[in-house]
């Protein structure tokens, strides 16, 4: 059962992976701008938000993010 990449349709996969980086890219640039996180410490959540691709970003918006 291998597949070709030709038969992949880039047209829907290109735009995930925009948003997943973009996701991530934003998540870590406010870790770094905060001041502190709510639960854990800031190298356990970048290893999160890496990691985790899709779910590390939205867990660290709705778990880990201090809010103001």
């Amino acid at each position: 059962m291998s597949m070709e990449l030709a038969n992949i349709p880039w047209n829907l996969v290109i735009p995930i992976i925009i948003f997943q980086v973009i996701l991530q890219v934003a998540s870590l640039i406010s870790l770094v701008r905060s001041d502190g996180v709510q639960r854990g410490n800031k190298i356990m959540w970048a290893m999160i938000i890496i990691l985790l691709s899709m779910m590390g970003p939205v867990l660290y918006w709705t778990l880990g993010r201090e809010v103001r």
